[in-house]
């Protein structure tokens, strides 16, 4: 009764209030634990008297850990929240409610940078508080759940531990190893391709990184007495895991279903009234040449201005054909694996045209995998990220619909039109200078998909009324979205992979990640500007 007291008093004008949501990082994909033959006895901290042999249990301290939220990040994001709604004064043009969404909305956002506590903890009280404070119906508020692209998300996790558990990806990845890996520049266009092969099917990049190159890095790594958090990590460690960091959000922006993110980008545009005909297709086709000439070049960049110790890595083939040899035969499940990821990828591209969703092209797949038994009910129970992004990616979309419904995005995007008007700044100028802002305000973000709730549907909003062509802008905001997750250490689940594995210094990270921006950003204005020209983007 206390906690809701509290909420109501704060961000409500009514006798009852409420609070919101929150957003994190997608941990790398686990495979489950191996089963234990034995059960150990549980033991029992004892000590002796001098005046009695019997051994007395000694009392176990309680956890010294603080439990629940954070407080200073905690009043910090309510604090953000209860500035804009009773001290900043209220625009004519906006309604209450909408004015205390938007203050409900900041506070979330506040949480997703500041974690006072876990995403979907925070997601839900943040989703309370809407409800609570009457800003939201409680159907309204929940009308998210049941949102397509969402639980295309969700159900993507699932085919990435199809993957980890059949072992098809690391296979996929030796067979590029064995054939490109006789020198470390060699190793790296391999990874990078098997990548871009497994992307499509594969559509988490935390998981790719974490389930299946991540491993294989480590592995050719070690060989090659390269270790982590040693000065041998320069040898050719620290390379392979810079290459592959830097060449996944290209991976990850050449196809629609790679990420995660780029699904919500298309739903977010759509709410606009900015709709994507055949959007697989026409998502490859406008994101193949910049993205192709990157993954290209980056891996040969990285090797001039962050080079290996060690060139060439004569042995490195051999270590991958060993490894396909323990591995064996393409078992039955990796051809069935195989069968449903090429059965999906064709949907995706024509099932427009014979009337089959993204999503229910989705569930088909699943539901073959579950039927053949390459997945089982418990590897998708056990999923957590899944069902936790479920959990906060539902209010954070559910909030952002509601902003745009209520007039708010509207309202942002005309008060910065009107400011960019009176710069006399030509569209393309516009283009460049929102496109910048999205991309360097990724600082201040943990998560690509949180970064997509909060700020997409804003900026969309933003140049479609400087006159930026709207599929173009929609396009390029969400190619955008890839390409920044390798900003820093924590700009996205994959960056945490990496960077944990101990082969790259924190400095190297921050500067690796800053020229590797800048030459994206020059690759997909010249080849991207050129190649929408000709296909009519603008």
């Amino acid at each position: 009764m206390q906690t809701s007291a509290l909420f109501s008093s704060t961000f409500s004008p009514y006798p009852t209030t409420h609070s919101h949501l929150r957003s994190r990082h997608i941990s790398p994909l686990r495979s489950p634990p191996p089963p234990t033959t034995t059960l150990s006895k549980p033991t029992t901290l004892l000590s002796a008297s001098n005046n009695n042999q019997n051994p007395i249990p000694k009392k176990i301290p309680p956890n010294p850990q603080i439990q629940g939220a954070k407080i200073l990040p905690l009043a910090t994001s309510l604090a953000i929240g209860l500035t804009l709604r009773f001290i900043i004064p209220k625009p004519i043009e906006l309604t209450d409610q909408s004015w205390q969404l938007l203050s409900i909305f900041l506070s979330t956002i506040s949480g997703l940078v500041l974690s006072p506590l876990p995403v979907g903890a925070w997601a839900f009280l943040m989703l309370t508080t809407a409800i609570l404070t009457d800003t939201l119906p409680f159907t309204t508020a929940f009308s998210a759940f049941s949102n397509e692209v969402i639980w295309l998300i969700v159900i993507s996790f699932f085919f990435a531990r199809g993957f980890v558990k059949t072992g098809l990806g690391e296979r996929v990845a030796n067979w590029f190893v064995k054939g490109l890996g006789k020198s470390t520049l060699g190793l790296a266009y391999g990874l990078t391709l098997s990548e871009a092969v497994i992307a499509p099917a594969m559509p988490s990049t935390t998981a790719r990184a974490g389930g299946v190159f991540l491993p294989i890095i480590k592995s050719l790594a070690v060989s090659a007495g390269s270790k982590p958090n040693d000065p041998s990590a320069k040898k050719i460690g620290a390379f392979l895991i810079q290459s592959q960091f830097q060449c996944a959000g290209n991976s990850s922006a050449l196809f629609l279903t790679a990420a995660a993110q780029n699904l919500l980008c298309l739903q977010l545009a759509e709410e606009l009234g900015v709709v994507v005909a055949n959007p697989w297709v026409e998502w490859f086709v406008a994101a193949s040449l910049p993205a192709l000439v990157s993954l290209l070049v980056t891996p040969y960049i990285l090797y001039k201005i962050y080079p290996p110790e060690t060139k060439d890595t004569p042995d490195a083939p051999a270590m991958a054909a060993k490894k396909l040899e323990l591995m064996g035969p393409v078992t039955t499940n990796e051809w069935v694996m195989i069968s449903t990821m090429l059965l999906a990828v064709s949907l995706w591209v024509f099932g427009d045209v014979i009337g089959i969703s993204s999503v229910l092209t989705a569930m088909i797949a699943l539901s073959i995998l579950l039927l053949l038994g390459v997945l089982e009910w418990d590897d998708c129970l056990n999923e957590t990220s899944a069902w936790d992004t479920l959990a906060w990616f539902a209010v954070l979309v559910g909030m952002s619909s509601q902003l745009t419904e209520l007039g708010i995005v509207q309202w942002i995007s005309s008060y910065v039109a009107i400011n960019l008007q009176s710069l006399s700044l030509s569209w393309p100028v516009a283009f460049g200078v929102l496109q910048a802002a999205y991309f360097l305000i990724h600082y201040m973000f943990a998560s690509q998909t949180g970064h997509v709730g909060a700020l997409y549907s804003a900026f969309l909003a933003m140049h479609v009324a400087a006159g930026v062509p709207p599929v173009l802008a929609a396009l390029a905001l969400a190619y955008n979205t890839n390409l920044f997750g390798a900003l820093t250490h924590y700009s996205s689940g994959q960056a945490a992979v990496y960077f944990g594995a101990g082969y790259v210094d924190l400095p190297d990270i921050f500067r690796i990640g800053f020229i590797m921006a800048c030459v994206n950003a020059v690759i997909w204005a010249v080849v991207g500007g050129f190649w929408w020209k000709f296909l009519g983007l603008y």
